[in-house]
Order: C-alpha cells, then sequence, then structure tokens
C-alpha cells in the first residue's frame, strides 16, 4: 500500500466499507437461515417418524416456523442492542473527554501511537494532523478499535435474522408435506443436509474463511439434530405415546 495521495488496496482485502457492519448482517442471515432450516427439520421430522399424518405435521411445522421466526428476531434484536448501548456509551465518554480536556485527549492519542512504536515526532504531527480533521474519530479507533459507522441497527439485525429464519424453513416443511408419504423423511433429510452444505459455502465465501471447515461444521450439526428427532420421533410413535 502507497501513500501518495491515492489509496492503493488490494482487491481482496476490506480495507472500504463496514467491515463490521457486513460481518453483523452475515452473522444475523447465515444464522437464522442455519435455525431455520434445522430447527424446523428437526420437528416435521420428528413428528413425521412418529407416525402423525400431513395436518399433524403442517401444523406442527407452522408452529415452529412462525415462533422460531419470532424467537430469532427477538434473540437478535436484544443482543445487538446491547451491543449497540456498549458502542454508543463509549462514543458518548470519549466526546466528553474530548470536550472537557482536549489537550490531554491529544497527549494520549501522542502516547497511543508511540506505543505502536511512531517516533515521537511523528506520533504528534499524525496525532495533531488526524485530531484536527476529526478528533474523534481519531480517538476511536485507536482507543476502542470502533467507529460511529460500526453501530448497528437492532432493529435491522432482527428483520434480517426472522427473514432469512423464515426463507431458510421454507425448504424442509415444503418438502416434508409435499412429496409422496413414503420418501418424505429420508429426502427431506438429504434435501436439508444439501442446503446446509450450500448455506456453508455461501458463509464462508462471503466471511472470507475456510470452506470445507464451514460446510463440515454446519453439515455435521444439522445431520445430528435431524437423527436425534427421528429417533425420538420412531420412539415415541412405536411406544403408543406420539
Amino acid at each position: 500500500m502507497t501513500l501518495t495521495g491515492v489509496l492503493h488496496t488490494h482487491p481482496d482485502e476490506p480495507h472500504a466499507g463496514n467491515v463490521s457492519g457486513r460481518l453483523n448482517w452475515l452473522r444475523a442471515g447465515v444464522l437464522g437461515a442455519n435455525d431455520g432450516i434445522v430447527s424446523v427439520a428437526a420437528i416435521v421430522v420428528g413428528v413425521a417418524s412418529a407416525g402423525a399424518g400431513t395436518p399433524a405435521i403442517i401444523t406442527a411445522g407452522a408452529a415452529g416456523l412462525v415462533g422460531g421466526a419470532i424467537s430469532m428476531a427477538l434473540g437478535e434484536y436484544v443482543s445487538v442492542s446491547s451491543q449497540s448501548d456498549s458502542q454508543k456509551a463509549l462514543i458518548e465518554k470519549e466526546r466528553a473527554e474530548l470536550r472537557d480536556d482536549p489537550e490531554g485527549e491529544l497527549e494520549e492519542l501522542v502516547g497511543l501511537y508511540q506505543q505502536q512504536g511512531l517516533a515521537s515526532a511523528t506520533a504528534r504531527s499524525i496525532a495533531v494532523e488526524l485530531t484536527a480533521h476529526d478528533a474523534l474519530r481519531a480517538h476511536l479507533i485507536t482507543e476502542l478499535n470502533i467507529s460511529e459507522e460500526d453501530v448497528v441497527s437492532a432493529w435491522h439485525a432482527a428483520w434480517v435474522s426472522a427473514v432469512a429464519f423464515t426463507l431458510g424453513s421454507v425448504l424442509p416443511f415444503a418438502a416434508i408435506i409435499l412429496l409422496p408419504l413414503s420418501v418424505r423423511i429420508p429426502v427431506t433429510f438429504a434435501a436439508v443436509i444439501v442446503a446446509l452444505a450450500v448455506l456453508g459455502v455461501v458463509g464462508a465465501r462471503l466471511g472470507g474463511g475456510p470452506v470445507v471447515r464451514a460446510v463440515v461444521r454446519i453439515v455435521i450439526g444439522g445431520a445430528a439434530a435431524l437423527t436425534a428427532t427421528f429417533a425420538i420421533g420412531s420412539l415415541l410413535g412405536s411406544s403408543g405415546i406420539g
């Protein structure tokens, strides 16, 4: 990277844009879709393996879809709200310190740059220039590793999570009620595994992580959930409880 008036970046490095915000959206979307696929699939497979008819499967699946989407949205809202409140409090604290003691904050910034290995004169020159440009931003990034753009919307995260959950749950729900009785469970199981693998690939690509690890992790978890609910449903059905 060179500083010649134009910032030169590598195309595969996230220098531009709100990386923290993108990762939060990615997390909410992938988590919501994964939970939608696995939880609804587990419910309908468990009920179907107990010998229940299509009306009972539809009722259970619909309840799981609606309840799960609301639960995901509420959970995401509470989680992101806590994070957002903490970020806003830190930003306001830094803003107050800059207002009440600007000279002390400048010296603090100089010291932080020196701790990173800059010479005293260089650290002071950079601190003075960045303070003149945007003092709050300079302190937030250097001291707290955040920026005002990093404060995410709890409502947006909740909607992303709920929509992703709903979209993810459509596949197992549709498969279990539309397929013939003789193949509905194995085909639904296979469809869920494929969908989870695709989700793992998409999540890894968007997040820049290792694809194989992401796929294995998400597929094993989904397969374990389906196997467990299938076994429980079969046990309860054969015992006459289901």
